[in-house]
């Protein structure tokens, strides 16, 4: 037999194979898939995750490892970062907010994942795909877990005792607004956070340079028109009133807020409500989740609303989450593959069923699960969590429409909380807060 004849017959064994195989959409399974999610703040988050993982390994032959990464102390970015210097670790991460943008150059194209999605559900979150699509191609798919918007938790009792606020009636859990609801804007919720200070239930509004602050002073910027940068790349600082409006308005706001908010994390906020020392924070329902645990007797007094309105609208901050695909792994079929399964409706389903419907899919065409209606105590605590057409409101992404690489700087320093602070804490006057943000912005927008 000559070695012609052998690569003759080799040849064709696997044509053969390959012609008589079956389509498996995972192709190349087999081997090991690392995967690093965000590690949930509801206790019970992960569980979905952990089985949707272990439901496609099986069906594919793959062996799914799956890590779970915390938010708490920037461990997530700072995981994020390392990789990326290495080219080495997962294969799949958990990608917050801005990060596609910032590591765009080192993620998979997810163009074809998304196509296959959208023509079966739908148009996707308009801020998701701001995010996640940059230079005209999906680097990241929208995640369901972690994806989260981040309006009031109030307790209902302690709100209409010292502030006589009926939260419950403005925002019945139906698909209407109830009486009073036109009240519910940010000139009010000052008044509000000034009689609850007084009786000694502060309003738990993280001010630091964390997640959670951060999202809520840009929604705040937003209902008043204050953007710091166009979608040019243009600076907007100078002259601009309505940003000068928006900081006044958060430096009295902060006045009647806990003294080291200055310093608090993304689980400050939660502590002060479970604890039953807040009496309005702004949050997914995880706090909420964990007094059902905890705290059942605060639980029990929690009604989530929509975020109040201000002069330009009504915005809700928005935090989503998406999961990218280093493009060093070795296993891209079947990280597809995988992200593909877990974006399926039944999958996002359960998701958000498991995490007591904490986690936002994506999907517009996934807005109507029962979860929302049914989770209590009390029945219907977090129908009004997601965003509905009777709230009028709209998702916001704190630093938009700020091209991507620029806002993605200016949201990990916190810049928008840290020239309230400069006001609040340092003293300084507003005029020279917002020369110090203009001049970070130049720096940044420099590549400084």
């Amino acid at each position: 037999m000559t070695r012609r004849n052998v690569l003759r017959n080799g040849a064709g064994v696997l044509a053969a194979t390959a012609v008589g195989a079956p389509m498996v959409h995972a192709q190349g399974t087999g081997g090991t898939l690392r995967c690093g999610f965000w590690d949930h703040w509801v206790p019970v988050g992960n569980n979905a995750i952990r089985e949707l993982c272990a439901e496609w390994g099986q069906r594919n032959r793959v062996n799914v490892q799956v890590d779970f990464i915390t938010s708490v102390g920037n461990q997530n970015l700072l995981t994020i970062a390392a990789q990326a210097q290495s080219r080495s670790g997962h294969d799949i991460l958990s990608f917050p907010t801005w990060e596609p943008a910032s590591k765009a150059d080192l993620l998979e194209p997810v163009d074809d994942v998304m196509a296959r999605l959208t023509a079966k559900y739908g148009a996707v979150n308009p801020a998701a795909e701001y995010l996640g699509k940059i230079r005209g191609k999906w680097v990241a798919i929208p995640a369901v877990s972690g994806t989260q918007y981040k309006p009031a938790c109030v307790r209902f009792d302690l709100l209409q005792q010292h502030a006589g606020v009926d939260i419950r009636a403005m925002w019945p859990a139906e698909n209407r607004v109830g009486p009073g609801a036109d009240q519910w804007t940010w000139a009010n919720l000052l008044t509000y956070a000034e009689k609850c200070h007084a009786a000694g239930f502060p309003f738990g509004m993280p001010m630091g340079s964390f997640t959670d602050a951060v999202d809520t002073v840009g929604a705040i910027f937003a209902a008043y028109g204050a953007s710091v940068m166009d979608a040019r790349g243009n600076i907007t600082v100078r002259g601009n009133d309505k940003l000068r409006a928006a900081v006044e308005y958060l430096v009295r706001l902060s006045r009647f807020l806990p003294n080291d908010v200055w310093a608090w994390d993304d689980g400050a906020n939660n502590r002060a409500l479970i604890s039953g020392r807040s009496a309005l924070i702004f949050n997914p329902p995880s706090a909420w989740a964990v007094a059902k645990r905890d705290a059942p007797q605060v639980a029990e007094r929690c009604w989530t609303v929509t975020t109040p309105a201000g002069p330009e609208g009504r915005f809700v901050p928005y935090l989503p989450y998406f999961w990218g695909i280093w493009s060093f792994s070795r296993m891209k079929p079947a990280a597809k593959a995988l992200l593909e399964f877990m974006s399926e409706r039944t999958s996002a389903e359960k998701q958000t069923t498991t995490s007591n419907g904490y986690d936002i899919p994506p999907f517009l065409s996934m807005s109507d699960f029962a979860v929302w209606a049914n989770e209590g105590p009390p029945t219907g605590t977090i129908f009004n969590y997601p965003i509905k057409p009777h709230h009028n409101a709209t998702a916001s992404i704190a630093f938009a429409p700020a091209p991507a690489e620029f806002a993605v700087q200016a949201y990990q320093q916190g810049l928008n909380t840290k020239v309230v602070a400069r006001v609040a804490q340092a003293g300084e006057t507003i005029d020279q807060a917002l020369a110090w943000l203009e001049r970070e912005l130049t720096t940044i927008r420099r590549g400084g």
